[in-house]
């Protein structure tokens, strides 16, 4: 199998992130693997699409670390690829982190991506979904018995009246943007800051404003799906728990949240029920669903991380149920002499 890993930046990747981990199975498999970033891609003339791609020298690899020290170094294999070879090509970039001067990489994987899927490669998740689920916008087309109360809006009366009618207790956060940058709890008993917080996110754009649920106080469940299930191998599911740190209302690992072992039951195995439909028609192959109570709070399609810390709790490494899906859909592909989509295979 040929498969190639779009990140933001080959040289700034770290040894902990799932799409290593990804890379690392797949070569110790003996599969051709390689990382591009988003300044390697080249489009010549006939559509064709060139990459340099960097990979890891063909042996086992019993760390990331060393891994990656590989890729990242003198030792890598480099080579300009041509992209329409690949089986698959996995886009696992973070657009929020390519704000700024870098705001031309936030969406290059999926415009490369596009031409990709055209010329018969496999490209996950669907580069057509992650246009449209490139900010927060997609979690509103989900089933609403699963969502929060939300409004979204650039309006500060409209924002005053919805908070009012939800009891005075509401999260904002701006539409753009991930990883906890930005978000606000606002509280009955003091709005004193709600003016300085609602000039402060529409400076940047629209507002989400959710209901608040007090289940948020015991931190977030994040499980991840695969072609629409829950990631479920050797009996324990991909999942883990995000507490607060202090009175910090965000649970973000980068946002001082601790990490515990989750117990999934019926109410998360129901709303993963729910989302699926919607998640298999747009070909969302590897997707994170952050939980609070029975409600969903975000869906990560872009590049969903912790399959370590679900590791680290399950001792179950849960890549190799992943690379075990990527293989079996090359191996539809070789059996029935044609391309699938990724909506095709998850629906077998």
């Amino acid at each position: 199998m040929k498969i190639a890993f779009f990140v933001n930046d080959v040289m700034t990747e770290q040894s902990g992130y799932s799409t290593i981990r990804m890379a690392m199975a797949a070569t110790n498999r003996g599969h051709t693997a390689w990382l591009i970033g988003a300044e390697n891609f080249d489009c010549d003339v006939d559509h064709t699409i060139h990459a340099l791609a960097y990979g890891a020298p063909k042996k086992k690899y019993t760390t990331t670390a060393a891994y990656l020290a590989d890729v990242q170094s003198k030792r890598a294999v480099r080579e300009n690829i041509v992209v329409d070879d690949l089986d698959i090509l996995m886009l696992r970039n973070d657009p929020s982190t390519d704000t700024g001067h870098r705001s031309w990489a936030q969406s290059i994987g999926i415009t490369f991506g596009q031409v990709a899927l055209q010329k018969g490669v496999v490209v996950l998740n669907d580069p057509r979904a992650l246009q449209i689920a490139a900010n927060k916008m997609y979690f509103q087309m989900f089933p609403e018995d699963v969502r929060p109360k939300t409004l979204i809006s650039q309006n500060h009366k409209d924002i005053r009246a919805f908070i009012k009618e939800l009891g005075g207790n509401a999260v904002l956060k701006p539409l753009q943007g991930s990883g906890g940058s930005g978000v606000f709890l606002v509280k009955l008993e003091d709005k004193s800051n709600l003016n300085q917080m609602l000039d402060s996110l529409t400076q940047d754009g629209y507002i989400i404003v959710q209901e608040y649920l007090p289940a948020a106080s015991e931190g977030d469940t994040r499980l991840f799906m695969m072609n629409g299930k829950p990631l479920r191998y050797r009996g324990k599911y991909a999942a883990f728990r995000r507490v607060r740190s202090g009175d910090d209302m965000r649970s973000n690992i980068h946002a001082g949240g601790k990490l515990r072992q989750a117990e999934i039951g019926p109410s998360h195995l129901k709303l993963a029920e729910i989302v699926r439909p919607k998640l298999v028609q747009d070909g969302m192959f590897l997707v994170g669903l952050d939980i609070v109570g029975d409600k969903l709070m975000e869906i990560n399609v872009f590049s969903p991380g912790g399959l370590g810390s679900a590791q680290k709790f399950e001792k179950v490494d849960f890549t190799l149920a992943v690379l075990n899906a990527l293989e079996r859909k090359t191996g539809y592909m070789q059996d029935y002499h044609r391309k699938f989509s990724n909506k095709e295979i998850a629906s077998l």
